[in-house]
């Protein structure tokens, strides 16, 4: 018996039948790994180092580990397993590491870019079923980086800003002021940004809105309006961008609009 089926037997009379699934099946790909690349054992301290560090370095404003699920894809790529199947639903990305409990509500019309630098810019659009009709007193949080591509949370103190969440209206609409998104890096001064660096990638992300959608009876959204036009598109570090998400900058007597309309599946 390998030490592989040795682990894997470890593992065989587990009582939660999906924990040993995704148990199982993990030992079997890491062992897999490990054999396929024949892992030296300063690679294997290497790689337990790696994680240290990235450990070390996430707290309650920073989550390096999201940030390095991201950059392998594989917060993308646990987003389309879970993608709903209705079609027409609004496409989903990834969450980022730079969501905050706790942001303050506006109404109809408020803003969420107080004390935040940047152009300022109106953002619109109607939340709605995939039946087309529209969904009163949905919750929508929203956030994002400044013209520097910096969020609240990397800024020294406990200012709150670039965040909100409102509802929108009996009519599905919902209509808030921001700023112009810009493009900007993830943060790369600690072990994502050595892997980035050593990868040769860029750590970029194009401009873009995130927004966190919940109604009863419906699925939770979580995608972002990207800026048509943005340098990155193509080669978002963490590549959360769908064509269907890209939406043009539009000018309204002088003022930048953003409209961005939102569809959420059935809770099924």
């Amino acid at each position: 018996m390998t030490v592989t089926d040795e682990v894997l037997e470890s593992f065989a009379h587990a009582k939660d039948e999906r924990f040993r699934e995704v148990m199982r099946s993990l030992v079997k790909h890491l062992h897999a790994f490990a054999s396929e690349v024949r892992i030296t054992e300063a690679e294997w301290l290497a790689g337990i180092e790696f994680l240290t560090r990235t450990g070390h370095i996430t707290d309650d404003k920073r989550q390096e580990f999201i940030l390095l699920s991201d950059v392998l894809g594989l917060s993308m790529l646990t987003v389309g397993l879970n993608e709903p199947s209705q079609p027409g639903v609004t496409e989903s990305t990834v969450f980022g590491p730079f969501f905050v409990d706790g942001a303050p509500e506006i109404q109809q019309g408020g803003t969420i870019a107080e004390g935040v630098k940047g152009t300022p810019c109106e953002v619109s659009g109607t939340v709605r079923n995939v039946r087309g009709e529209p969904i009163a007193g949905a919750r929508l949080d929203v956030w994002e980086a400044d013209e520097d591509g910096y969020y609240d949370v990397q800024y020294s103190g406990d200012r709150m800003a670039g965040r909100a969440w409102l509802r929108s209206d009996a009519d599905g609409r919902y209509h808030f002021w921001s700023v112009v998104p810009a493009s900007y890096p993830i943060p790369h001064d600690g072990p994502v940004g050595e892997l980035m660096e050593r990868a040769g990638r860029s750590p970029m992300r194009p401009a873009h809105v995130h927004f966190k959608v919940t109604a009863p009876g419906y699925r939770t959204l979580i995608t972002h309006v990207f800026l048509a036009g943005d340098a990155h598109l193509k080669d978002d570090a963490v590549f959360g961008v769908k064509d269907s998400l890209i939406a043009q900058v539009e000018d309204r007597d002088g003022t930048p609009h953003l409209t961005f309309d939102i569809v959420l599946g059935d809770d099924q």
